[in-house]
């Protein structure tokens, strides 16, 4: 094979990698816009239901957002059932322990009430 020859195929295969990388960038920050979004809202509406002021609603927007991508992790993983449910009991153990950090007492009982409300209606 030629000197030309290996170059353009170099080429090729460099420009079908970057286009891979692009798309798999373009997709994770896609996703992870579409998370922030819905984590703001999410916040929002515990904002009122359990009177939280301004730092309070901003760290758990961000706790939202990071523990919704650790279960996704999770959830897509290969992983059979019974890993995958025990690792997610584990990820929301550590979460509550996060919620306890920067809400008070009632209301992360309120948190939690509401959660098993919503639990039960689904």
């Amino acid at each position: 094979m030629k000197l030309q020859h290996r170059i353009a195929l170099i080429g090729v295969a460099a420009a079908a990698v970057a286009g891979f990388v692009y798309s798999q960038i373009y997709i994770h920050e896609r996703n992870r816009r579409e998370i922030k979004e819905i984590a703001a809202e999410l916040a929002l509406t515990w904002k009122d239901q359990l009177n939280l002021d301004e730092e309070q609603t901003s760290l758990l927007e961000d706790s939202i957002i990071e523990y919704t991508i650790k279960k996704n992790e999770i959830i897509n993983s290969s992983l059979n059932i019974t890993q995958q449910v025990n690792k997610l009991k584990a990820i929301q153990r550590n979460e509550h322990k996060n919620l306890k950090k920067f809400l008070d007492e009632d209301q992360y009982d309120h948190y939690i009430f509401i959660n098993k409300e919503l639990t039960r209606k689904s």
